[in-house]
């Protein structure tokens, strides 16, 4: 295998890393800002709010989008697998 094909393997790799966590990194950002914004109107500083509502949101993600996410890893795979002649050479 050419250093150029590894290359291209490896960004493979990261792309389809990159957009299966894409989702829950966006439900943890979003609902870190909205938590962070009611601190800061309700004064509350109490760091069992902070965690407790963004574990339940990347839960409640992780729910939701769990069939999609095994469903592009599986692509992926086969993917990667269902062609290895390709990589042989």
């Amino acid at each position: 295998m050419t250093p150029d094909g590894v290359a291209h393997m490896v960004g493979q790799m990261f792309m389809a890393a990159f957009w299966i966590s894409a989702p829950l990194l966006a439900i943890g950002f979003i609902s870190g800002i909205v938590i962070s914004l009611l601190q800061v109107v309700t004064s509350i500083q109490d760091s069992g709010f902070n965690s407790i509502p963004r574990l339940i949101a990347f839960l409640g993600g992780c729910l939701l989008l769990m069939p999609w996410m095994v469903h592009k890893s599986m692509a992926y795979t086969i993917d990667i697998l269902g062609n290895l002649s390709r990589y042989g050479h």
